[in-house]
């Protein structure tokens, strides 16, 4: 970031006056179709052998029959390697010469913890529609969002719309276990078509909620512009088993155990980087007054040097497990594997351990520092990952991000904070955004919650939406859609 003190005051960023605009949707209708998608369980599993097939194809062909004007006026695909399962539309425009625009969302949901099923109000995947909410896996990550566009394009359709450029949806299969069979391949798909820009990327992320942001009471959009890096490591050691009577001075538990020990012990540098110095310009200004000195220098600060307020900002952000999160490489201890009895030493013991990597790092550093941290030749280390570098940064200063902040604020009013932010999880656009022809891909899932207490919904437990926030939420998407002609 090239800003100093002097090029620009820390004022607040947010847009103002934007007048509001009305759209009728026949949300009794759309809940019905969404209740219905979620009735098809297209989880992703870990272990990906285990696949229902039956339920990617009953959904595909429900879209079908739900949105006939979508399935007659765009080309669909079904797209993937080594399983075709994920789908994309292209909805031709009326200008070829401009760069195209991506819409996306996934199909897939996570799956239900069976210990979890007596503490859902409603039957996971019941679709049911009850006290005011559409209940159900996949109903808020991420199947509100595909329904919400392809209901924006069939009414758009109807009135005889057609874009001026070009706009692909693309709705992943995989994206739960990181989408390396389908956004992945279509990308390449693209990519391989002579596609060689994109002017404009949406895709899921936080939804709008009041108090998402510590610092912040009021309702936030909050719109990604930057995606960590993925990738997984298995670490093993493989040695002479036998009886647990006569065991090594060293078992092979013992020591990949000491290797887990010394690599958490080795935690990643924090450091700021130009996605949170972005989001602290914007979010900055709207924080309490007596800490904007402290974002203010965060904001306009310069990565070769680490001032005295940035280094209290970094043992702020260090004190909490959300913010920590987005000032360094992550290292997660997620899995761990040995022994068959309790009487027998096993010849082998695996760990894996999963790295969000921060922009800065890079998939090769990661894995060095890993060796060494460990220092141990003993321990065997693979990458077992479809493993992606950290994404690009979208612009928060152009035109997609202004044309994104005004359509939020034509839908859900101006009494609200909008911020760029940099994503500490992951979605399948990191596809897009981590290839130099799509620099500008922006993530936000747009609907309404009520409060966080709801978002817990999300991978968890009475996973729900409100009915009326769901008919916003097309109609945010059916205004987006007449907004893309702002787009520069």
């Amino acid at each position: 970031m090239t800003a100093s003190f002097a090029d620009e005051e820390f004022t607040s960023m947010q847009m103002k006056g934007v007048e509001p605009v009305e759209i009728k949707v026949d949300v009794e209708a759309a809940a019905k179709r969404l209740s219905r998608a979620v009735q098809f369980p297209t989880i992703s599993n870990q272990d990906r052998s285990d696949f229902d097939v039956k339920a990617f194809e009953g959904y595909h062909q429900f879209l079908v029959e739900a949105y006939p004007n979508v399935h007659k006026t765009l080309k669909r695909e079904k797209l993937g390697k080594p399983r075709p399962y994920s789908l994309l539309y292209t909805w031709e425009g009326k200008d070829p010469s401009l760069p195209p625009v991506v819409f996306m969302a996934h199909q897939d949901v996570v799956p239900i913890a069976e210990e979890s099923r007596d503490q859902w109000k409603q039957e996971p995947f019941s679709g049911a529609i009850a006290d005011g909410y559409i209940w159900g896996r996949g109903v808020l990550d991420d199947k509100n969002q595909i329904h919400a566009i392809l209901e924006a394009a069939e009414m758009k359709i109807k009135e005889g719309f057609q874009p001026n450029r070009t706009i692909y949806f693309v709705f992943g299969h995989d994206e739960e276990v990181g989408g390396p069979e389908g956004v992945k391949h279509i990308v390449d798909v693209l990519e391989g078509r002579g596609i060689n820009e994109i002017a404009f990327v949406i895709d899921e992320s936080a939804p709008l909620i009041p108090g998402v942001f510590p610092g912040i009471k009021e309702n936030s959009a909050l719109i990604g512009i930057a995606q960590k890096g993925y990738m997984s490591l298995q670490l093993s050691v493989n040695g002479e088993g036998g009886h647990s009577s006569q065991p090594p001075e060293h078992s092979n538990i013992g020591i990949l155990a000491a290797a887990i020990t010394k690599l958490e012990n080795t935690q990643f540098p924090y450091k700021i980087n130009r996605a949170v110095r972005y989001q602290y310009r914007f979010m900055g200004p709207e924080l309490p007054k007596e800490k904007q000195p402290m974002y203010e220098a965060v904001a306009f600060g310069n990565d070769s040097k680490t001032t005295e307020l940035e280094k209290k900002f970094i043992d702020e952000m260090a004190a909490q497990q959300v913010t920590r999160a987005m000032l360094h490489t992550t290292i997660a201890v997620t899995m761990f594997n040995a022994g068959i009895k309790d009487n027998v030493l096993p010849p082998s013991a695996t760990a894996v351990v999963n790295f969000r990597i921060a922009p800065g790092d890079s998939k090769e550093g990661v894995i060095a520092h890993v060796k060494q941290a460990i220092d141990d030749d003993r321990v065997q280390i693979k990458d077992i990952s479809a493993s992606t570098p950290p994404t690009n940064i979208a612009d928060p200063y152009g035109s997609g991000y202004k044309m994104l902040e005004k359509t939020i604020r034509q839908t859900w009013g101006n009494d609200l904070i909008v911020s760029p932010f940099f994503v500490i999880g992951g979605s399948d656009s990191k596809h897009f955004q981590a290839r130099p022809f799509a620099p500008n891909v922006y993530t936000i899932t747009g609907i309404q919650l009520e409060s966080m207490e709801e978002f817990g919904g999300f991978h968890g437990v009475n996973e729900r939406i409100l009915v009326d926030e769901y008919g916003r939420s097309i109609a945010f998407f059916y205004q987006l859609m007449n907004n893309l002609e702002e787009l520069k």
